[in-house]
């Protein structure tokens, strides 16, 4: 703990790095800069500084978290976003990028020549490809991290995100509408509006998948702080993965893709439960933001039999 005299309003720089080292902080010249620059006032400084030295998250003193370059609003009781889900991000981004691309030259090669008018009720033009759906959903969403850091990089894309968390969901809305996402509050998909189904382009999860027996092993500020329902992932840590995964095929149109971050050592069962279901799977790791992502593309659907109607 500590002394006293640090808790003065004539806190100095390298007595707030001085306190945060003691406190075992590894980047203490970091946070003392943080919180020197964010505290509203000298006197807010030395209650700032003694609930850090406690353990209690920087993210949740200051009142935001840095994520992916962008400011994310998390309070107390909502899960941290970390850095290494910057590569959940990376590849959403990328595959939606990539299918937008691939569709606008699509839509350019079919520009009609120039020539005779076409004759009486023939096309001017070929059937051009349906648009792509632009329906992101960002599941378990927490603070709505991922998905505004998608969507901020992604113009167009209709974003909802969705947890069961009310705390979550109350501080999520404020990240998630200034993109003009949806946030709603509900168990997985039943939280999820009936019209986007069958139309996500992506789903992407960041579902807790720490084992339950592996928690006691977390950083203090994480297992003192953070509510278990965002860390607890079941006994091997995939419970909810394999939730996600039974019914993400019903939510995802023909091109979709599902992405999970998991762990390195769990990737292999988080894809094998993507695969069991008739995902395309395949894993993405990040040695330098120690990140591990499975990316299952959709099943291929079976078309429906002439006059099959569902009830």
């Amino acid at each position: 703990m500590p002394a006293p005299e640090l808790f003065s309003d004539s806190l100095t720089f390298a007595h707030v790095v001085s306190a945060l080292r003691a406190a075992g902080c590894v980047f203490a010249e970091d946070e003392a800069q943080l919180l020197l620059s964010e505290a509203s006032s000298t006197l807010g400084l030395p209650e700032w500084l003694d609930r850090r030295v406690a353990g209690e998250p920087l993210e949740y003193i200051l009142g935001w978290a840095e994520f992916c370059g962008l400011r994310i609003a998390v309070d107390p009781g909502v899960f941290v976003p970390r850095r290494r889900t910057g590569l959940l991000v990376s590849e959403a981004v990328t595959l939606l990028q990539e299918g937008l691309t691939t569709v606008g030259l699509t839509t350019e090669v079919l520009t009609a020549p120039v020539g005779p008018p076409a004759t009486a009720g023939t096309p001017c033009l070929p059937q051009s490809p349906p648009t792509p759906s632009r329906v992101v959903v960002d599941l378990c969403c927490g603070s709505g991290a991922v998905g505004v850091a998608i969507a901020s990089r992604v113009p167009g894309v209709e974003l909802h995100a969705a947890d069961i968390d009310p705390v979550a969901v109350s501080c999520g809305r404020r990240n998630v509408t200034n993109v003009g996402g949806q946030i709603y509050q509900g168990d997985l998909y039943l939280a999820l509006p009936a019209k986007i189904r069958g139309r996500v382009r992506l789903l992407a999860v960041n579902a807790p998948y720490v084992p339950s027996g592996a928690l006691q092993t977390m950083p203090p500020e994480a297992r003192n702080y953070e509510p278990r329902a965002s860390l607890d992932g079941g006994a091997d840590g995939l419970d909810l993965h394999r939730r996600v995964i039974a019914e993400a095929a019903e939510w995802l149109a023909s091109d979709g893709h599902l992405l999970i971050e998991t762990s390195e050592r769990q990737a292999a069962g988080t894809a094998a439960i993507m695969a069991a279901a008739g995902f395309a799977a395949r894993t993405v790791h990040s040695e330098e933001l120690d990140g591990t992502v499975v990316i299952g593309r959709a099943p291929r659907r079976t078309p429906r039999a002439p006059g099959h109607h569902r009830s």
